[in-house]
């Protein structure tokens, strides 16, 4: 599978990395198109048999699948550029492109003869360079076995899930802005770690570990949150005090109200 990625800033660099650190596509297999040169040098720099091009007609024309991601007022400039040179029958188009959805890309993407390609849209968080993202993707006039392919590639890096197109707002949220939201939570952790006598590098290590062990519970147990909690919450204990004086502060309604927030346009 060839994939070009239009866009090199921070989602398809971002993209890049995590697909060549992968197996499934070939890093010789991986197009990206980028209107400056700088991003392209680094990319090319850190993996060598990377294909980079200012050219977004010659990266979209090698691949099987084309990723739009590039910002949101760049997305008709672009597809007026490379779509009279791609061939619907056996190219795939996805977006990553945040608020656009499949009807209008593919109002965008017609040629005026009726004939549309496999579309989808794409949304990882930036944690897809590590291999580590949450990435939605929902797809119109695909096949079953393009969806496979796809989600196999994304599951490699990271974990990915086929959902249908009303729930990316929700997904975005909870997994793209939630990025931003668990590094804040990291911030006020190490805040709280520097008044408690720690310095702020050992504060950050122990609160990183400390999320990494929570998630490896729950994955490993496939418990829910709670459960874990009644473990290391005993009646008088310094935990139930901890959590409580933190409801007292809004700490649940707070995640709730920012998740709501960053669902609305």
């Amino acid at each position: 599978m060839k994939i070009a990625i239009i866009g090199a800033g921070n989602m398809g660099g971002a993209t890049a990395r995590g697909l060549a650190k992968g197996s499934i596509v070939a890093t010789s297999d991986i197009y990206v198109s980028n209107p400056s040169t700088p991003k392209l040098k680094a990319l090319k720099a850190e993996f060598p048999e990377i294909n980079t091009t200012t050219d977004n007609v010659e990266a979209a024309s090698a691949a099987d699948m084309v990723v739009l991601a590039v910002k949101p007022w760049k997305v008709v400039e672009v597809l007026d550029q490379i779509k009279p040179h791609l061939d619907y029958k056996r190219q795939a188009v996805a977006s990553m492109v945040g608020g656009l959805g499949i009807a209008q890309l593919s109002e965008w993407l017609d040629k005026g003869d009726g004939i549309l390609p496999a579309t989808y849209l794409i949304i990882p968080n930036t944690a897809i360079a590590t291999m580590s993202s949450m990435t939605f993707i929902a797809s119109a006039r695909s096949t079953e076995a393009q969806d496979t392919l796809l989600v196999d590639v994304f599951n490699e890096l990271g974990e990915a899930m086929l959902v249908d197109e009303g729930l990316i707002p929700a997904g975005t949220s909870l997994a793209s802005c939630g990025i931003a939201y668990a590094l804040r939570y990291i911030r006020a952790a190490m805040e709280g770690g520097v008044e408690l006598g720690f310095r702020a590098d050992d504060a950050k290590r122990i609160v990183m570990q400390t999320l990494r062990g929570a998630a490896d519970i729950l994955a490993a147990n496939g418990s829910h949150p709670e459960a874990e909690i009644d473990r290391v919450t005993t009646p008088g204990g310094l935990t139930i005090k901890g959590l409580n004086a933190m409801e007292t502060a809004g700490f649940t309604p707070s995640v709730i109200e920012g998740l709501r927030a960053s669902t609305k346009r």
